[in-house]
């Protein structure tokens, strides 16, 4: 195993483990807060792929799908507390946009060597992402942090433990 498949292993188990909290929530449960002061889950799913969108595209420019025109603002900070179910995509449209986003990430990294992954992020990403195997692996793991709040929700919504 080189460090592409190792970061694609830990893509995927973030996959996994997200794409199974989602499967049978509707729309309109995907609306709800895990509590008042957490953002409802649609937000949650477009910021992450709004992110996934812009550190990939930070560390290998140019590699990316575009994302619909204005997806960005309609999952920006600015729109964390609407509850207007209107102004966010169904859950059909995000999970074919996240695809979109996925495959993109995952045919970026496969044309990486050891040494582009060894790279310097943009100096906006060091933060949390140091070097480009940094960005790719936090594709994962962005999605498993959310996906703890997921588990909540599902909890109130009566749903039995997935994992």
């Amino acid at each position: 195993m080189n460090s592409r498949d190792a970061i694609t292993l830990s893509i995927n188990m973030g996959d996994m483990i997200s794409m199974s909290y989602l499967q049978d929530l509707t729309d309109e449960q995907l609306m709800q807060r895990p509590h008042p002061e957490c953002n409802h889950l649609k937000w949650q799913i477009g910021h992450l792929i709004a992110s996934e969108n812009m550190m990939i595209n930070g560390v290998v420019p140019g590699s990316m799908p575009a994302l619909p025109e204005g997806f960005g603002e309609r999952y920006g900070k600015e729109t964390a507390k609407s509850d207007d179910a209107s102004a966010f995509d169904s859950k059909e449209e995000l999970l074919r946009i996240y695809q979109e986003q996925r495959a993109g990430t995952l045919a970026a990294l496969a044309k990486l060597s050891d040494e582009d992954l060894d790279k310097a992020s943009p100096e906006s990403m060091q933060g949390y992402a140091p070097n480009v195997a940094a960005a790719f692996s936090m594709q994962g793991s962005h999605w498993i942090m959310h996906a703890g709040q997921w588990a909540v929700l599902r909890r109130q919504l009566g749903k039995p433990p997935l994992f």
